[in-house]
């Protein structure tokens, strides 16, 4: 019964990184949803100048993540 337990705690967290960019900001953690199942770019860390850096990756400027640093300003 464990087994199980863990292979569906196992599934959902590969599906969370497969569907979620999750993105540190310092303070807290923000979630954007993939535009497409990958594992690039799942967790991001965005403090001080890092943050400029991920607006020239497409995926992430596809998902929106331009809209989620101009919501914290």
């Amino acid at each position: 019964m464990k087994k199980i337990i863990a292979l569906i705690v196992a599934a959902a967290l590969v599906a969370g990184a497969l569907n979620y960019h999750f993105i540190f900001l310092g303070k807290d953690l923000k979630m954007l949803k993939k535009t497409t199942m990958t594992f690039e770019d799942t967790f991001i860390d965005a403090r001080g100048a890092k943050k400029f850096k991920l607006l020239l990756k497409p995926a992430l400027v596809k998902a929106g993540i331009k809209d989620l640093f101009e919501e914290l300003n």
